[in-house]
């Protein structure tokens, strides 16, 4: 081959080449087409360079950028977009008159258009509970205990200072108490009715909601009486109603029936008002998955399923209409709230139910979505503190009213600038 056809083959393919990162510069590139311009350049060996001022965030600990102002002057004869051309200031200008980005200048433009709040009023603090004198770490959700019943007392306190004004107590019964029936659920002299009028002897005004369902109290590990390895609903409704009737008598202010029994919740209404408890409220578990992200939860209160699993009464994680059909029977049937659980890998349920309902929503951020996230931030992968707030959020936008979450103390700590 010639030496010139050489030349122009090697010229036309370095071109080639250079076209080719400039067009993945300006898409990829968040700066767009300045920095496709500059990654070309610099590919090039141009001394004119444009290299914004970097600015270093490890972890939300910002570096301040240098403060530097640039000529773009010389760009003018170097535009490719047919789109661009040159301001009255000798810079590049788009023919775009609608720029988002307006909106999102400075700290205080960005908090005048906010969409969503985060405030530690929206947090459901879940707390586990059991009879003895001491706490029990629980190693699969780092951060969390089995509380003492006076452990229980100083955290719900702790919670209340930081503006936490409900708590979800989960109890961990001993098993020489567990029975098919599960009779210690109503026991008015049990654990949970016990921890009710200890909170509300010393913080009359914090919410306390309870768990309505067997699984903790059942030496089958289900939700359910079980015979012949079914799971029985409606004579567990009956059961579920007398546990209901007792935490209000206790002085529950919210009961949760969480069990996924068909008809519990307008049983449990009913049982409710004609014990003379009609301003008891009820979250109802609207749209509970059979999900594999309760394994820590079940660490916490042993309560893994004797046999089986869950899938005859919890929802298919594939289904979402069914979601809606869960919602219409629990509002008709008296439910004061309604509640998705998983919350993350559900947002699209929180979305349709909100969408659907005028109820409240509810979103439980559930114990392995927590476990996830501290172990990454154990590991260093992320933080901790900036992920846990977002993934809140996320629950917030999605359509979520309020959140249960074992960050809900932590959370609201920084929610109020504490570390």
């Amino acid at each position: 081959m010639p030496a010139v056809s050489r030349t122009l083959t090697v010229s036309l393919a370095a071109n080639l080449a250079l076209a080719t990162v400039f067009f993945m510069m300006a898409t990829r590139n968040r700066e767009g087409l300045q920095g496709g311009i500059a990654a070309v350049q610099r590919v090039s060996g141009s001394s004119r360079v444009l290299t914004r001022p970097s600015r270093t965030a490890v972890f939300g600990k910002v570096t301040e950028p240098e403060m530097k102002t640039y000529d773009f002057g010389w760009m003018e004869d170097e535009l490719i977009s047919p789109g661009m051309g040159m301001s009255n200031k000798d810079r590049p200008l788009i023919d775009q008159r609608a720029r988002p980005r307006r909106n999102r200048r400075t700290d205080g433009m960005r908090d005048m258009v906010r969409e969503n709040f985060l405030t530690p009023a929206n947090l459901i603090y879940p707390l586990f509970i059991h009879n003895e004198p001491d706490n029990v770490p629980i190693p699969s959700m780092p951060g969390c205990e089995r509380h003492s019943l006076e452990s229980m007392l100083n955290e719900v306190g702790e919670a209340k200072a930081e503006g936490v004004r409900s708590i979800i107590l989960f109890p961990k019964v001993e098993d020489d108490k567990k029975t098919n029936f599960g009779e210690e659920a109503y026991n008015p002299d049990g654990i949970v009715p016990t921890a009710i009028r200890m909170i509300k002897e010393k913080y009359p005004d914090m919410l306390v909601i309870t768990d309505v369902a067997l699984d903790p109290y059942s030496n089958m590990g289900h939700d359910g009486i079980v015979e012949n390895g079914v799971i029985l609903n409606d004579e567990t409704v009956q059961q579920l109603c007398q546990q209901a009737v007792m935490q209000a008598e206790a002085g529950a202010d919210i009961v949760a029936p969480s069990d996924m029994m068909d008809g519990r919740i307008g049983a449990i209404r009913d049982a409710l008002d004609v014990e003379g408890y009609s301003n008891v409220s009820i979250i109802a578990y609207t749209a509970k998955y059979a999900s594999a992200y309760y394994g820590p939860f079940r660490d916490a209160l042993d309560s893994h399923p004797g046999f089986g699993n869950k899938k005859t009464y919890q929802m298919d994680p594939a289904n979402s209409r069914e979601a809606l059909l869960e919602s219409d029977l629990d509002a008709s049937e008296g439910a004061d709230m309604l509640m998705v659980k998983p919350g993350l890998p559900y947002l699209d349920i929180i979305c349709r139910i909100k969408d659907h309902t005028d109820l409240p929503v509810a979103a439980y951020h559930v114990s392995g979505e927590y476990a996830m996230l501290k172990a990454a931030a154990e590991k260093g992968w992320l933080n901790e503190k900036d992920v846990a707030l977002e993934t809140l959020l996320g629950f917030r936008r999605a359509g979520a009213d309020v959140i249960l979450t074992y960050y809900a103390k932590q959370a609201a700590r920084w929610l109020n600038g504490k570390d």
